[in-house]
């Protein structure tokens, strides 16, 4: 199980951005009215068109004792329509209203995909599972909402109920579950499972990418967000107080009244090896219930079933909202505090395409001036290159005293490669926030620019007729513009800083040319966004540097401050201090063995 959840893939294609720059109670309500505009739906509006089941161990609980069918009724809001199913009592089919799928139809995100039931083991009659259970119903609304009481009785006189409320606005189902009679039932020895086992469509043309985002997490008794592997087949045993089935941009989120421990979480990978597929993940998490001093079963949940979205799912208790992955530690911070809402700002202003350019003005703007320490000491570098070089020469043949030659020139003129290295060091926090921020920022859905249809997922110009590894069966334009901004920025950067090249050290042409070539690769996939980000983010890039050395540094002023400091007499630091005594002892044993060896 992974605590913090990092996907390899962003770290790679990440990890070759920061090489250019270095180099997210149930409450019952009293029955006011009757059943109004109740809607009753027939098997055959499903996909999958089953004959009706029969049991005859199965007997209504009115006077006719007939036996029963299985009915779908549903309840709707604004936002979300719900159809259970009479036999378990199960939510059947979940439609978000206000959201469509890649064909336009209204998106799914529960259809016969998922089993919701109670177990009840060793009973001393045997073991019961509601799934099999045919429940008898009532339909019910009010100015809150609208409910559905579904009641099952055994033979022997036993009930269960099963009461949904939904809400008129908003995406969360509240239930409540509980039994009459089954003290009697429930021995001592009796264990009862909430079984919640969920397969996740596929919502997204790029399977790949919507599947690292496809992940089980929870929240542990810690108040601390756990994840099973999103990249592998993981199991866990662990407490929880929610548990979200994350399906990269919607989600399906359930809370419990209180605390459950001893839980059996499980998710594996659907059909992983076939290039389109129905199903992504399998999610199953087996919950223990508890019996209250009636020995009853007494439980209430509820249910979030709807967009992953950052400010629809932040209105909701439990902290729900940090199921959305936004990236660990500070990376996370930046995305809710500074990108969200910039986005979410700008958004509501332009385009989704105009706002992300926006973005990358203000956030270079923002960072020009760590930029500007960065190009003045690589212009410091550019100047005290001579000196440097030339005291390389003259020890070439004692490593020591040329690393103390030119720490010297290094001191005396004020300058330090780790200045310069500095800079973009800061910058990294900000760049991997944003390759955490793309993935999840939701307004980006569907939203088109220039050639891209959808930002959340990768532009096609073209496809091909075959799969390459780690590219795929298509050509995006966006990640080939990112890839020859990327070069000319990395060349317009070696050409200023590039040092002499060492013994053992790599060549810094070649990783000029693999950076822009690796960054068109791992782009392809991703999101289109991202890679309209970092176009423009590296041509604005390069703008400013231009305009950095060519207007605002002045080199003859730069090397008349050098001279400047040559003259100061330096005060040696306690680092310099302890850094020369260490390379005097070095030198001295070095001495020491050079005298044994003769």
């Amino acid at each position: 199980m992974e605590q913090n959840k990092i996907d390899s893939s962003q770290i790679i294609g990440f990890l070759f951005l920061i090489a250019a720059f270095i180099s997210l109670l149930m409450f019952q309500p009293q029955i006011e009215e009757p059943v109004q505009n109740s809607e009753i739906e027939n098997q055959p509006n499903f996909n999958n068109n089953e004959a009706p089941v029969y049991d005859e161990n199965i007997i209504s609980n009115n006077d006719k004792n007939e036996i029963l069918e299985n009915e779908f009724i549903s309840l709707e809001n604004e936002d979300v329509k719900f159809t259970f199913s009479t036999k378990g009592a199960q939510l059947s089919k979940s439609i978000l209203k206000k959201h469509n799928d890649l064909d336009g139809n209204n998106l799914e995100i529960i259809n016969n995909n998922q089993s919701f039931y109670f177990d009840f083991e060793n009973t001393r009659l045997k073991d019961i599972d509601t799934s099999e259970m045919f429940f008898m119903y009532d339909v019910n609304e009010n100015n809150l909402g609208k409910e559905i009481n579904f009641s099952y009785q055994q033979k022997t006189g036993e009930t269960i109920f099963f009461n949904y409320f939904l809400p008129s606005e908003g995406f969360l189902l509240k239930l409540e579950v509980y039994t009459s009679g089954f003290n009697g039932l429930l021995n001592r020895n009796s264990s009862t499972y909430l079984n919640w086992n969920f397969d996740s469509f596929r919502n997204s043309k790029s399977q790949d990418y919507e599947n690292r985002y496809t992940y089980l997490n929870y929240q542990d008794s810690d108040k601390k967000v756990r994840d099973l592997s999103a990249y592998s087949d993981d199991d866990e045993i662990d407490s929880a107080k929610w548990i979200s089935y994350s399906q990269h941009f919607f989600n399906t989120i359930l809370i419990f009244e209180d605390q459950k421990s001893d839980i059996e979480f499980t998710s594996s990978n659907i059909d992983a090896d076939k290039t389109d597929r129905k199903f992504l993940k399998r999610f199953n998490s087996k919950i223990p219930i508890d019996k209250n001093s009636r020995g009853e079963i007494d439980q209430k949940f509820e249910l979030y079933i709807g967009p992953n979205d950052y400010y629809v799912i932040k209105n909701y208790d439990y902290q729900i909202v940090d199921s959305i992955y936004f990236g660990w530690g500070i990376f996370g911070w930046i995305n809710r505090s500074v990108f969200f809402p910039l986005y979410n700002f700008l958004s509501n202003h332009f385009s989704a395409g105009i706002a992300i350019i926006i973005m990358v003005i203000l956030t270079r703007l923002v960072m020009s001036p760590v930029q500007y320490k960065m190009y003045v000491s690589q212009a410091k570098m550019k100047i005290l290159k001579p000196e440097i070089t030339a005291a390389t020469e003259k020890f070439k043949d004692d490593p020591m005293k040329r690393q103390q030659e030119t720490m010297k020139i290094y001191s005396q003129a004020g300058a330090s490669p780790v200045q310069g290295c500095l800079p973009a060091f800061l910058q990294i926090p900000v760049f991997y926030a944003l390759f955490c921020f793309f993935p999840v920022a939701f307004a980006l859905r569907g939203e088109s620019f220039l050639w891209a249809d959808d930002l959340s997922t990768y532009d096609v110009i073209a496809d091909l007729p075959f799969y390459i590894p780690l590219y795929g069966d298509h050509i995006s334009l966006f990640p080939i513009l990112a890839g020859v901004s990327m070069f000319f920025y990395t060349r317009m950067q070696g050409t200023q800083q590039m040092q002499p090249s060492q013994p053992g050290m790599p060549n810094m042409k070649i990783i000029m040319y693999i950076i822009p070539f690796s960054l068109l690769i791992f782009f392809n996939n991703f999101a289109s966004g991202l890679s309209l980000y970092y176009t423009v983010s590296n041509i604005l890039t390069i703008i400013i540097m231009l305009t950095i050395k060519n207007v605002i540094l002045d080199e003859k002023k730069i090397l008349l401050e050098i001279e400047e400091n040559k003259k100061k007499p330096k005060k040696e630091g306690r680092f310099q201090r302890r850094l020369r005594k260490l390379q005097e002892a070095a030198e001295k044993a070095q001495q020491q063995q050079n005298r044994k060896n003769k």
